[in-house]
């Protein structure tokens, strides 16, 4: 129970103590709220300690029944793969509260920031400590408000509110597939425990697993924001930067790979399913990374870059290497909140988000510039930072089972480098070119980045002591990958040097062009999403609203209202109060029980 308290009691009980506390206590408030992700991370580590390689350890539920036909159990487990999230959870959020302090110290409404923040940990560990379906699916639900109420922070803002409705409504198609697949495994396995499960699947129709794994899936590929149903992710950008930092690192996204290595057994039994993964997998990888080439805004194309490298978790996935998606989930979580975090920075510093506004930055910004640095040397895999551990471990493992995949991935790669060193010649190096003079932020802003950076360039030395505990299997990279890897990210990085050094005119007539315009907007894919999907809808939505609604129903209950009160205004009429008058009618209704008595009798 002592890890239960501090990862879920804490950060529940610092969420009402913060938003009963109100914006008086806020100063105080925001500094307690740090413990909310601390304990996370204590309890993280107390697991490590306690659980041995491939064992569980019970924190509270029902056993066995959990999830049993007898009745749906709340219930906790912990292992290595929850003690691993809880960990990851708990460093991230704990440092986005820290760059909160400063990033937010003059923003409205920052007890119920930081509330909503604290329940976004509680919720994340009810879904990674969960031991069965149902509890996960609490935790999952719970993620995504949480998302929703931090997208839509200002919600004063149409934008704002825009892409918070976006983005529940888009991740809820994902989690109605997902409650498809819980209830055809109900249906079928009698039990939504995971140990439960997991031993019914060798007795299952192999229809039934592969059916129930596309749908888990489907609720993946919705919360990890995997082609199509990326749409939600880009424009999430309009919340506060440091949540974007958390949703893209540690909770919303994350989610998703969890969701599917969680129930891992299940998706091993189904080739179909596995299938599904890589080729969405690598899909999402390359389109994603095309588009971030095309961004001018530094949090959309960290955004689509964020697809990208969840592209590279579902590829791996796909390929069988579970372990190999949780590693590079593991020092993404570092990379990607180090690079978020360092945009937050610079748009505090430099007042713009815009790439095309900055330049120069390094000198008026060193500290934010060489943790973004950083960060752009590890996403992008250059040695000997954590992503060339990571992402080669991922394109060795796809390379197993699709050698054109595992090609498509190193192109991404190159890619990859190249949005990312093109951002950062754009804004850190040559001659300022906005109107503001950029200054360095506060220390609560810049510790968080450095302890991240650290992350990023020691996390890939950890990758086999965190397969071992976790149970899974290493993917060793040949000679020839890795130096076809290490190629491709020095093509991307050259090539982004030399694009930068060209004419400031070449380059924006080029970025003025169609196809470039093309790029920017995703390739028309949310659009089209929106011709397709939501427009008929809505179409049918007002319909039924105008006619259904208003000319039907309305009309009916109203007429019956009318028809009532017509009715009732007859029968007042008769009310004379006239003896012989209500003498009649009753001669007259004498009359006629007579005549029907007589008739039926007749017959």
């Amino acid at each position: 129970m002592g890890v239960l308290a501090a990862a879920i009691g804490l950060p529940l009980a610092l969420a009402l103590v913060i938003a009963l506390g109100g914006a008086r206590a806020v100063r105080v408030t925001q500094v307690l709220a740090l413990a909310g992700p601390i304990g996370a991370l204590i309890a993280g580590v107390e697991l490590v300690g306690r659980v041995r390689h491939g064992a569980t350890v019970s924190l509270m539920g029902g056993g066995q029944s959990a999830g049993s036909a007898t009745g749906v159990l709340f219930g906790f487990t912990g292992d290595a793969l929850g003690a691993l999230m809880l960990v990851v959870v708990g460093v991230v959020a704990a440092c986005v509260v820290a760059f909160s302090w400063g990033y937010m110290a003059h923003e409205t409404g920052r007890p119920r920031y930081f509330a909503v923040l604290m329940l976004f940990v509680a919720a994340m560990s009810i879904l990674v400590l969960a031991d069965n379906l149902v509890t996960l699916f609490v935790g999952w639900e719970l993620v995504g408000a949480c998302s929703y109420l931090l997208i839509g922070f200002w919600y004063r803002k149409p934008a704002a509110t825009s892409a918070a409705i976006k983005a529940f409504m888009t991740t809820r198609v994902g989690d109605v597939a997902m409650l498809a697949g819980m209830a055809l495994l109900w249906s079928r396995a009698q039990t939504l425990d995971f140990n439960g499960i997991f031993a019914s699947v060798p007795t299952l129709p192999a229809g039934a697993v592969t059916a129930s794994a596309l749908l888990l899936f489907v609720g993946a590929a919705g919360k990890s924001a995997q082609f199509p149903l990326h749409i939600w992710l880009p424009d999430a950008m309009e919340g506060p930067t440091p949540i974007s930092a958390l949703i893209h690192a540690a909770t919303m996204v994350a989610a998703g790979v969890f969701l599917v290595a969680r129930t891992w057994p299940l998706f091993a039994a189904s080739g179909a399913a596995r299938t599904t993964m890589l080729g969405v997998g690598v899909l999402t990888a390359a389109y994603a990374a095309v588009v971030a080439l095309a961004q001018t805004d530094m949090k959309k194309m960290l955004a689509y870059s964020t697809i990208s490298q969840l592209g590279f978790m579902f590829a791996a996935l796909g390929a069988g290497a579970w372990g190999a998606a949780m590693f590079h989930l593991t020092t993404h979580a570092a990379f990607k909140a180090l690079l978020f975090l360092a945009a937050g920075s610079v748009i505090h510093g430099a007042a713009t988000q815009d790439i095309r506004g900055m330049g120069g930055l390094a000198r008026s910004m060193p500290v934010t510039a060489a943790c973004w640095t950083a960060g752009a040397l590890a996403l992008s895999g250059w040695w000997p930072f954590a992503g060339f551990f990571s992402k080669d471990a991922v394109v060795a493992a796809v390379g197993e089972v699709s050698p054109f995949a595992s090609a498509v991935l190193l192109a991404t790669s190159a890619v990859t480098a190249l949005y990312i060193w093109r951002a950062t010649a754009s804004a850190f190096f040559g001659e300022p070119r906005g109107e503001k003079h950029a200054h360095e932020s506060g220390s609560t802003m810049t510790a968080p980045l450095v302890l991240l950076a650290a992350g990023a360039l020691v996390l890939g030395w950890a990758g086999r002591p965190l397969l071992e505990l976790v149970g899974a299997q290493e993917a060793h990279a040949s000679a020839a990958m890795i130096a076809s890897a290490v190629v491709a990210v020095a093509a991307g990085t050259a090539a982004a040097f030399a694009w930068s050094s060209r004419d400031a005119g070449r380059n924006e007539a080029f970025a003025a062009g169609r196809t470039w315009e093309l790029l920017r907007s995703g390739l028309g894919v949310d659009g089209a999403i929106q011709a397709i999907a939501v427009r008929p809808v809505l179409a049918v939505a007002r319909w039924v609203e105008s006619t259904g609604d208003r000319r039907i129903i309305d009309w009916a209950a109203e007429g019956l209202g009318r028809a009532a009160t017509a009715i009732g205004g007859a029968l007042a009429a008769l009310q004379t109060g006239e003896t012989d008058v209500y003498a009649s009618f009753v001669a007259v209704g004498f009359v006629v029980l007579s005549a029907i008595v007589l008739w039926a009798g007749g017959r």
